[in-house]
């Protein structure tokens, strides 16, 4: 064996632990860059906290505020609308009865056309109806027929599907009942 490769291992091992005791330092800054981290970040987190309450209880005060004017606000405009509907009233009251005299009148002579109308409209209604009936009940069993045709094709289908499945499945082997 020659000494050179002996004198590159040991160099190697040297390197090594040269770089393993740099190691702890290393870490130690680590840590330490990680804890001055986590101590900036709690004061920021604690700065935020506190700006969110400072700007709720300024929210809240604004809200308070607002609601107490749109609570005059209201008030004012009921009164205004309270005055406004008694005038209305009155004047709908009066028109209400003009029209009512006058829908009375109209409805008595519509009532009489439309009495003969609707003689005319049910007899052709019930010819109708008859006609309508018939055709129906004919489409009824025709669609009951194909109905009850699509559910035999589908119960088979069902049956032979469970059969295949079945197929593949080991057979249950039958129970012992305990003697006693």
């Amino acid at each position: 064996m020659s000494s050179q490769p002996l004198v590159r291992r040991v160099e190697n091992l040297e390197e090594r632990v040269t770089a393993l005791e740099e190691m702890p330092a290393r870490l130690d800054a680590l840590t330490l860059q990680v804890s001055q981290l986590r101590e900036e970040m709690h004061g920021e987190f604690v700065a935020v906290r506190q700006e969110m309450r400072d700007q709720a209880t300024e929210l809240r005060a604004e809200m308070v505020s607002l609601n107490d004017k749109t609570r005059a606000e209201m008030v004012s405009l009921n009164d205004k609308t309270r005055a406004e509907m008694v005038s209305l009233n009155d004047k709908t009251r009066a028109e209400m009865v003009r029209l009512n005299d006058e829908t009375r009148a109209e409805m008595v002579r519509l009532n009489d056309e439309t009495r003969v109308e609707m003689v005319r409209l049910n007899d052709e209604t019930r010819v109708e109806m008859v006609r309508l009936n018939g055709e129906l009940r004919a489409e009824m069993v025709s669609q009951h027929d194909r109905t009850l045709s699509q559910m035999r094709m589908l119960h088979e289908d069902v049956i032979s599907r469970l059969a295949v499945l079945q197929e593949g499945q080991p057979r249950p082997t039958p129970r012992r009942t305990k003697r006693r």
